[in-house]
C-alpha cells in the first residue's frame, strides 16, 4: 500500500517587474521537491505526482528556510540557492541533466549541446532539452540558463518572458535584447 507523502507548500511574492506574481515551492521534509511559478500549478502538481505518486500539500511558512533562500535570490543574492538540497525523481538521464544545470554559474548561459557534453552525452542535445522541460525545481536547478546554439532564448516551461527576466536578473542579458 502506498503511503501519502506530505509536502510542505509555500508561496513567495515576486519582485516588482517580474512576469510572475509568485514563486511556489514544495518541500518533502528535508529537500526541495518543486519550484514553479504562479499560473503553473497544474504543471507542478503533475511533476510531483510523477515523483511521489500520492501526496498532499500542507501550508508551512518558510519550510527548511528554503523560502528565505528564494527571497534572497530574488532580491539579488544569486548564490543563495547553491546549497539547497534537491529531491530528484526522473530517469537516470534526467537526473544527470538536472544536476549538470547546477554547474552553470549565475550570470552565464550554456547551450543544450554544452549541457549534453557536461553529462557525457554529446549527441543528446534534444534529449537534454526535453529533460530540462520536465525539471520540477525551476530556478534552483537553473534550466533558464540553457539557451539555443545561436544564443536564442528557446522555450521555457515557465514562459520565455520568465526565462528572459531570470537571465536579466542574473546579469546574463546585459548586452542582449
Amino acid at each position: 500500500m502506498h503511503t501519502m507523502q506530505t509536502l510542505w507548500f509555500d508561496r513567495i511574492t515576486a519582485p516588482k517587474g517580474a512576469p510572475f506574481a509568485e514563486v511556489m515551492i514544495a518541500v518533502d521534509g528535508e529537500q526541495l521537491a518543486a519550484v514553479d511559478f504562479s499560473g503553473y500549478e497544474a504543471r507542478m502538481e503533475r511533476l510531483l505526482t510523477r515523483h511521489y505518486g500520492t501526496w498532499k500539500f500542507t501550508q508551512k511558512s518558510n519550510p527548511c528556510g528554503f523560502s528565505a533562500c528564494l527571497r534572497s535570490y530574488l532580491n539579488g543574492e544569486l548564490d543563495a540557492l547553491d546549497a539547497i538540497p534537491v529531491s530528484l525523481g526522473g530517469t537516470e538521464f534526467q537526473r544527470a541533466a538536472w544536476q549538470a544545470l547546477r554547474t552553470i554559474p549565475a550570470g552565464t548561459t550554456a547551450t543544450y549541446a554544452e549541457q549534453a557534453q557536461r553529462i557525457g552525452r554529446p549527441k543528446a542535445s534534444r534529449a537534454v532539452g526535453a529533460a530540462n522541460g520536465q525539471n520540477p525545481v525551476a530556478i534552483v536547478l537553473p534550466c533558464h540558463r540553457v539557451v539555443g546554439a545561436s544564443g536564442s532564448l528557446t522555450g521555457y516551461a515557465g514562459g520565455v518572458s520568465t526565462k528572459q527576466w531570470l537571465l536579466r536578473h542574473e546579469g546574463a542579458l546585459r548586452d542582449l535584447l
